[in-house]
């Protein structure tokens, strides 16, 4: 059942009832003809448009507030945004992120040994030759362990190790 409570619409279908007709045949009369739809569109749709006009206007404000936002603050650090302010967290995270790639994988197995004892070099400086020479062994060990895994990733993996042969030559 198909219920309209806009008095507009209502009023504009009523008005195209005949008297000859029966209140069933004119219902249906008024269906059939599509006057209820034109009706109840000539109503809705404008107030739909309306607050679909106002949301399209909204986002298109917030978009430009946001594009000058990014304008002015881009306009504002040009220098910045190219080479970083010396102490920041980037050229710190650079640096740190360069020191450790220019380290061998000795160097990196021995800091990262040296962290997880809670150790620094200076605390190895001061300890006895015999320690020092258990670190490095342990050192050593680690980096040897390192070297006999990627070995065996190559051999197990024969189809991998031509794909890296093949990218490699190319």
């Amino acid at each position: 059942m198909l219920v309209n409570n806009n008095t507009q619409a209502v009023s504009t279908v009523q008005q195209i009832k005949r008297p000859d007709m029966d209140p069933a045949n004119a219902a249906a009369s008024a269906l059939y003809s599509g006057a209820l739809q034109a009706a109840q569109q000539s109503v809705t749709v404008p107030a739909a448009q309306k607050e679909l006009d106002k949301a399209t206007d909204r986002i298109d404000e917030a978009f430009a507030k946001t594009r000058v936002q990014l304008q002015a603050s881009t306009a504002a650090t040009p220098a910045t945004t190219d080479m970083p302010a010396t102490g920041s967290t980037t050229s710190s995270a650079r640096a740190d992120f360069t020191d450790y790639m220019s380290k061998t994988p000795a160097e990196r197995i021995r800091e990262q040994l040296l962290k997880e004892q809670g150790l620094t070099e200076a605390d190895v400086q001061n300890m006895s030759q015999e320690k020092q020479d258990a670190i490095s062994k342990q050192v050593a060990e680690r980096l040897k362990q390192q070297q006999e895994q990627q070995v065996a990733a190559k051999t197990t993996d024969p189809q991998a190790l031509t794909v890296k042969e093949t990218l490699a030559a190319i």
